[in-house]
């Protein structure tokens, strides 16, 4: 009897144990089933959790990145073979059965720590098989150390600061330009105006987290190599309330370029300081709040003339017939009538990540890996105004282009370098009484 007791005991304990190891073969996924190297057997789902600040004051940008998100996983688990896009054509993950892609949606508040703690549930309870985000780069380093831990993909989609990259590690991958790359070129558009308007000093504000610092010590290395005397750094607390002091400190500098690094709520801040100071310097703005909704909401005529560096504009569409499609599609569903540099990244960046786990055969997180360490896609399926995405060792990509931008008639266009340029720049920014 009791030999009898041990056998059934054994049996149930091998079933207990298949079960188990069941469950650990449905991590990632909705349904259907799945081999031992993560290879799909039947059509399933496939989480990726995508981290933003969806409230806060950075709220805005977060939920107009959400937005941009969703149409890229629409284009990607639907038909859409008028697209020459990676994934377009054909629903789904077509080498896994038509698999869909599901975004997990977590709210980082803009928290360092909190988008951490966030890519430590999407991975540990959710069960995703990457992560995307964050906007702020501050974020993206301490979601991307979780990721980078849990062996999990880390897809950066817009966030800028060079050191993101340049960790060692082997799980993190950016499709667009760092900080360091956009200062080369933003000095390389100064260069070539540099004696046409008589430039000779630069002033710097801005915040004071990864990606405002960044920017600085990219502008700082360009001024000096490029003989620019530099009478003014200021950096500020990011949220802060008032720039009155700053404002009035670049004011008495008086520089000839002033170079701005500011997420939405700052830049609107800024812009209107200027406008109390009765005071309105060439600005080049390093993109970010300078670029979003608000942006243009909140100071309406007063945002004319600002100009940026940008990874995209709006009047890309005309020479770019994916540009155009995917710009009509974005206003279409949202009513948004333009893209923006983050906005146009957040589309694309789903694509990219599922031609990964399609040339992958599998919603392994380490074949999804080595896939996006092997992609290579040329420029006519992207975008964004890039050569093509192809990434280095640290999972930067290399074959990316700048453009400078201007507000002109309520909307960015594009005015250096010349092979995109659709107008001429308005150099210096008229004075507010001539407005």
């Amino acid at each position: 009897m009791l030999k009898k007791s041990k056998k059934k005991l054994a049996v149930l304990s091998v079933i207990s144990l298949a079960l188990i190891g069941s469950l650990f073969l449905f991590a990632g996924c909705g349904s259907g089933e799945t081999t031992e190297t993560g290879d799909v057997t039947d059509q399933e789902i496939i989480k990726i959790g995508v981290i933003y600040a969806l409230t806060g004051s950075s709220a805005p940008t977060g939920l107009d990145q959400k937005k941009a998100i969703e149409l890229g996983g629409e284009i990607v688990n639907g038909d859409y073979p008028d697209l020459n896009l990676p994934m377009a054509a054909g629903e789904g993950i077509t080498n896994l059965n038509g698999a869909k892609i599901e975004f997990v949606f977590a709210n980082s508040e803009g928290s360092a720590e909190k988008g951490a703690s966030e890519a430590e549930r999407l991975i540990n309870q959710e069960g995703v098989v990457a992560l995307m985000g964050c906007y702020q780069s501050s974020v993206v380093a301490s979601a991307s150390q979780v990721a980078e831990r849990a062996g999990i993909p880390f897809f950066v989609v817009e966030s800028s600061s060079p050191t993101l990259t340049e960790r060692g590690f082997k799980n993190i991958f950016r499709q667009g330009p760092h900080d360091a790359m956009f200062g080369d070129y933003t000095f390389n558009y100064l260069n070539s105006v540099k004696n046409q308007y008589d430039i000779k000093t630069v002033a710097m504000i801005y915040e004071n987290t990864a990606f405002g610092k960044d920017s600085a010590a990219s502008w700082t290395k360009n001024a000096e190599a490029g003989g620019y005397e530099i009478v003014a750094s200021m950096p500020y607390p990011a949220n802060t309330t008032s720039m009155n002091s700053e404002v009035q400190k670049l004011k008495a500098a008086d520089p000839d370029v002033v170079l701005a690094a500011s997420y939405v709520s700052d830049a609107t801040l800024l812009m209107k300081t200027f406008k109390e100071n009765n005071y309105m310097p060439t600005l080049i703005a390093q993109d970010a709040g300078f670029v979003e909704q608000d942006y243009f909401k909140i100071l309406g005529a007063d945002a004319e003339y600002t100009i940026t560096r940008e990874a995209y504009c709006s009047d890309y569409s005309a020479k770019n017939e994916n540009a155009k499609k995917v710009g009509e599609m974005f206003n279409e569903k949202y009513g948004i009538a333009n893209l923006n540099g983050n906005t146009a990244r957040a589309v694309q960046a789903p694509l990219i990540l599922a031609d990964a786990i399609n040339r992958a055969g599998s919603a392994d997180p380490a074949a999804i890996r080595d896939a996006l360490a092997a992609t290579n896609i040329s420029c006519d399926q992207l975008i964004m105004p890039w050569s093509g995405i192809k990434f280095d060792e640290n999972g930067q990509n290399q074959a990316i282009n700048v453009l400078i931008c201007q507000v002109q008639g309520g909307k960015y266009v594009t005015v250096w370098p010349e092979e995109y340029a659709t107008t001429d720049v308005v150099w210096p920014y008229p004075a507010w009484s001539e407005r």
